[in-house]
């Protein structure tokens, strides 16, 4: 009897550890465990002496070859210069990028340094300071640089993204009717910013408490830079407030953290004013982006929690809610 096809798969940890441990001539005893079956599966790699890696299995159609060489090229560069970042580590051979034969077809995987610290949804101010400081080394060297990988525009982030949530929120809804409304004010608010004023180049898109790991002693570690790719840098800026406004409830907390990571970002780096103005719209933005991307990968991941109700209660509780404290007010 054939094997009937399939749409994605979990790798199997029990044969994943012999395969790094061959493939990377590691000692015998190696362990490998699923931490996390998202967009892309991360397993967690132990070696018998207890060293910790990052073995990330890229999801079938969801990045190219080049698209992860680029990823790839990105950290190193940050790594040379003493960013703190994980990386990828190559094989015995010389090799980055396994190709594995998985049964949905050509999957893409690759061993990583371990972040270490941990995750912590809430920090101090300091350590905040210190995120805004990475930050800006991260656009002191990607600024100008431009990365074979997608380009963040309107079309991408706000038009594309309302095509795809369209597949599971009616049109009548009344969420919809805002969405389409809203995507015209974003899409009104792109095309009138003064580009000759933004900085350009390589952005991560991605940064907050989820793609970080924190020391004991507050030192940050940096990591999954999959989103990575082209666009103006203030929209790591604007995501990373976005983040703030959803994680710190305190109002006076928040302001006191979200003006650390500021400050602390402009120790390195100014932020001119038409970047400053565009920040709101750009959050938002960012939840359109999300949310569409949530939609895109439903049979791969979201289909746990994605549904109609989820995004209703997304777009009126979070999205809404952002742009009508925000943006209608900036």
């Amino acid at each position: 009897m054939n094997t009937f096809p399939v749409i994605s798969s979990i790798l199997s940890p029990n044969i994943l550890a012999p395969y790094v441990q061959d493939a990377y001539d590691f000692d015998t005893g190696v362990t490998c465990k699923l931490l996390k079956a998202g967009v892309n599966h991360s397993y967690l790699i132990n070696d018998q002496g207890s060293q910790k890696y990052v073995f990330r299995v890229y999801s079938f159609g969801w990045r190219n070859r080049l698209e992860i060489e680029e990823e790839l090229r990105l950290l190193n560069l940050l790594k040379d210069n003493n960013i703190p970042v994980s990386y990828a580590l190559h094989d015995s051979d010389g090799i980055y990028i396994q190709e594995i034969h998985a049964p949905e077809g050509m999957r893409y995987g690759v061993l990583f340094t371990y972040a270490d610290g941990e995750k912590l949804l809430n920090f101090p101010a300091d350590v905040h300071y210190s995120v805004g400081r990475i930050m800006a080394q991260i656009h002191q060297l990607t600024e100008g640089l431009s990365l074979k990988r997608p380009t963040y525009t309107a079309e991408l982030m706000v038009q594309r993204s309302v095509e795809q949530i369209k597949d599971f929120l009616p049109e009548s809804s009344a969420e919809m009717h805002w969405m389409l409304s809203t995507q015209q004010t974003l899409l009104k608010l792109w095309a009138h910013a003064d580009d000759s004023q933004l900085r350009k180049g390589a952005v991560h898109m991605d940064l907050w408490f989820d793609n970080m790991n924190i020391t004991a002693e507050g030192k940050i570690n940096l990591f999954d830079f999959d989103f990575c790719g082209n666009g103006w840098l203030c929209l790591d800026i604007a995501y990373y407030i976005l983040q703030l406004y959803s994680t710190e409830k305190v109002d006076t907390e928040r302001d006191e953290k979200l003006n650390s990571f500021l400050a602390g970002y402009e120790s390195i780096l100014p932020i001119n004013d038409e970047e400053r103005r565009l920040l709101p719209m750009l959050g938002v933005s960012m939840y359109f982006f999300y949310l569409g991307v949530q939609c895109e990968r439903f049979e791969n991941w979201s289909n746990v929690f994605l549904n109609e109700t989820h995004l209703k209660r997304f777009i009126n509780l979070l999205v809404r809610k952002y742009f009508d404290d925000h943006v209608l007010t900036s």
